[in-house]
């Protein structure tokens, strides 16, 4: 009985350590947007229309 709990808290205890390394690595990286001007999957002369008919 007492070796199912403490290898049920080794593996709690693992998946929290590897859940906490992934997150801080996560906020470390850098993230970047585009720029709209050198996005190649946007239509520019649809980018343009759209911008005149918001205006």
């Amino acid at each position: 009985m007492y070796i199912v709990i403490v290898v049920a808290v080794i593996i709690v205890l693992a998946v929290l350590l590897l859940a906490v390394l992934t997150t801080s690595k996560a906020y470390t990286v850098k993230h970047t947007i585009d720029p709209l001007e050198n996005n190649p999957y946007i239509n520019q002369e649809t980018n343009g229309e759209q911008q005149n008919k918001n205006v």
